[in-house]
């Protein structure tokens, strides 16, 4: 299916991001020490501006496949 893959996708890509943005923090406080807070902070900004993005993403597509089949449905 499709859809399936597209969401698979949407899922690797939101695990990626979150993984990647922990491991950066982590990495941000054993090189910096205390001087990595900022950083960490605009890291975590960051991970939620993509967790958002991709959720808004995935309602898109979700609703745009909604639709898709109410138009099956009608004909």
């Amino acid at each position: 299916m499709a859809g399936t893959s597209q969401r698979d996708g949407l899922r690797r890509m939101a695990i990626a991001s979150q993984a990647t943005g922990f491991i950066l923090i982590i990495t941000l406080e054993t090189v910096l020490g205390d001087e990595a807070r900022p950083w960490q902070g605009v890291t975590l900004a960051a991970m939620l501006v993509a967790a958002g993005w991709l959720a808004l993403v995935r309602r898109y597509r979700r609703n745009k496949e909604r639709r898709r089949q109410g138009m099956r449905d009608d004909v």
